[in-house]
Parts: structure tokens; sequence; C-alpha cells
């Protein structure tokens, strides 16, 4: 069975347009005029509007594949099972069929489409609450399929945000560890989720009080190279096929440890799918966050050779990053951009070296020192914490 990230990717939406699933085009990372959301942070999220009842132009049952990018987890960026920019696959049914046929699908999509073993799955459902039902129809489906089934309170209700659409969900985990499974979900974290199915159910109101939906939706979400690196047998997402060409080219130009070389390559790709899409880097909201990406890639890099500079990058990683995001800019620009912001970058450092040198900031900073050299000289706290310790 093949498993690298196109296969899957095709096979996940032609699996659904057998099913009478229309296939969307995803959207670029960055959401429509007056989103709050600086970027688009899962496959739903461009479908806001048909999930709260626009009706959708191609129909009720809707499939696709979507760029997406979260800051949460930028701290977790290094893990086993994190990045800052991935594929979202999705599958949605606006008010036609329910949950537990979307989990009947899900689970025949992983076993008979995918070839993965029935004796590696495991699911969690909704337990319910004081407020809310049991999620049994989903429970009764894993019971009925022989997979083992945890029942959870929080991490098995999902919503959007402190309002609007929520509802209970199922997630499918698969077995990453060596030897038989074992325990749970939520007791050993070498169940890996990798696929989401939600059913929105309820909207939450701003006093926090839950109504029943006119229309119940399903919403499903498969992580692309999380799945890819579990079906092909690799430690983390870092080693799915995504990254052969990273960890071929990375290594020999700066030798880095498994940590900063996950975190080089996680950020400095991240920042190839943001300037793809139209974004430049800049002092507040997404220019900041690429900025940011940015700063981090090169505190790491000169961390142990000052001489390391984003001007060596191969174009054939650029190139390869925008190939597979499918978008037009071209690599020179790209790499035109990451060379003046290093440049921006090392100014900072010299001038953030001057101040840190003033007699005021010899000794232990106080808060009040960290947001005066924040607000007056453009130091942000992770530099300053950078600089301290050179």
């Amino acid at each position: 069975m093949q498993t690298d990230t196109e296969h899957l990717a095709r096979t996940f939406l032609e699996y659904f347009e057998e099913r009478g699933h229309r296939r969307i085009t995803g959207s670029t990372l960055l959401p429509p005029p007056g989103d709050p959301v600086l970027f688009t942070t899962s496959g739903m999220h461009p479908l806001t509007p048909y999930l709260e009842g626009r009706p959708h132009p191609l129909g009720s049952r809707l499939a696709g594949r979507q760029r997406c990018l979260r800051t949460t987890d930028l701290e977790e960026v290094g893990d086993a099972t994190h990045l800052t920019v991935f594929e979202m696959l999705g599958s949605w049914s606006l008010g036609d069929y329910e949950g537990p046929r979307s989990l009947e699908w899900g689970y025949g999509l992983l076993t008979e489409g995918l070839g993965v073993d029935p004796g590696r799955l495991h699911a969690t459902v909704y337990a319910g609450d004081d407020r809310t039902e049991p999620d049994t129809a989903s429970l009764r489906v894993w019971q009925d399929l022989g997979v083992p089934v945890e029942r959870t309170v929080e991490d098995n209700w999902w919503s959007n945000g402190p309002v609007g659409p929520c509802g209970p969900d199922s997630e499918i985990f698969l077995w990453s560890g060596e030897g038989p499974p074992r325990s749970t979900p939520t007791r050993d974290d070498r169940w890996v989720e990798v696929w989401n199915h939600v059913t929105m159910s309820h909207r939450r109101l701003g006093d926090g009080s839950l109504v029943p939906l006119p229309r119940r939706n399903v919403d499903t979400g498969l992580g692309l190279e999380r799945l890819a690196s579990l079906l092909q047998g690799r430690r983390s997402v870092f080693e799915c096929d995504v990254f052969d060409p990273w960890r071929r080219l990375v290594p020999p130009l700066w030798p880095l440890d498994e940590p900063s070389l996950r975190l080089v390559c996680d950020h400095l790709r991240s920042a190839v799918v943001i300037l793809g899409d139209g974004v430049r880097p800049a002092a507040t909201g997404r220019g900041y966050v690429l900025r940011r990406l940015l700063r981090r890639v090169l505190t790491v890099l000169r961390r142990d050779e000052p001489s390391r500079t984003l001007r060596d990058l191969p174009p054939e990683l650029v190139r390869h990053t925008l190939d597979r995001f499918r978008q037009d800019t071209g690599p020179g620009e790209v790499l035109g951009v990451l060379a003046e912001e290093e440049r921006r970058f090392v100014r900072l450092l010299d001038r953030g070296r001057r101040v840190l040198a003033r007699p005021r900031f010899r000794g232990p900073l106080t808060e009040e020192d960290l947001r005066h050299l924040h607000d007056t000289h453009g130091l942000p706290r992770d530099l300053v914490t950078s600089l301290r310790e050179e």
C-alpha cells in the first residue's frame, strides 16, 4: 500500500467523492476580510458560514484539502506530532447525514482504503454531562465495529471558540508504539489522534448557555502529515516524506541536534508557505508571526555558529515547499525576503547588545525592564533572553 502524502490525500478525496461528496478547493492561509483570526487554523474554518446555515453552492456533502497554521502549538513544535503549518483533510455533511455514518466511512477508509490494521485503532466518544446527553450513537458504532472505545467529557466536546457552533466529537487514534496496543488514549500518549469527527449539534451563546442548532452538521478533520508519518512507520512527522529533502539538505549545511533541526525545518518551511500566500514581515499581525518564526530560526542557527546565514538555504527546498502547497510565488522572491529579514535581525542584535550593556540592565531584569526594552528599543522578551545567555 502506497503511503506517501500525495497518495493518501488523493485516496481520501476519491473515497468521499465515491460517496457523493463534492471536492472543494482549499483556500490560502488568509481568512476572509473581517475574520478576527490571523490565519486559517482548520479545514472547517473557511466553511464557517455554511456550517452556520448558508447553502453551499456545491451541495450538502463536501470534502477537501486545506493548508492550516496554528501558533497555539508553537512551543510544542519539535515533538512527534505538531507542525506550525500543515495540511488538513476534511469531510463535511451540511445537514445531510449524521455522525454514525461518518464514523463508519472513516473506519472503512482507514482499514480498507489505506490498509490500517483494525487492531491498531482506538476511539473516544463524549460521555455527557449535566447539560448534554452522552453520544450513545457513536459509542454503538465503535462497539459494533469491534473498536475499543473510551468515554470522556472535556476531551470529546468540540467548539470553534467561546461562542458559535459546537458539539460532541469522536476521535480516532492510531497506535504508534512497538508491540501490541495497550491502555487507552487518555492514559498512554503512544495513541496518536489522527481523525476527529464532530457532530455540530449546538450553538454556545455569549453567556455560555447551549441552544440546539436547527440543522446538525458533521465536520471531520484528518492531519495529513501526521497520518503519513504513522503509516510510513516513522518516529515523528518530521520524518515523513514531505521532510525528506529537508533532512537530506539541511544537516550538511547546518549541523544541528535533533530538536534544533526540527524547529529550523518546521519554521523555515512554514515561513515559505506564509510568504507564498503573500504575507510579508511586519511589526504586528500576520507579518509579526512570520517575523517571529524567522527570528526563532536565526537565534537557533547563530547560537553555535554566528556565521550561519539564511542566504545558504538551497532554492530547491523553497521550490519543493511552494510546489507542495500549490503556490505560485517564485523561490527568488521568497529568498530575497528571507535575506532582508535576516539583515534586519542582525541590526537588531547589534542594537540589543549595546542596550543590554548599559548599567541598568546588567543585573536581573524585572518585568518593568522587559516592557521598557520591548516598547522603547523594540527588543522582544525571547531575544533579550537569548542575548543574555551569550
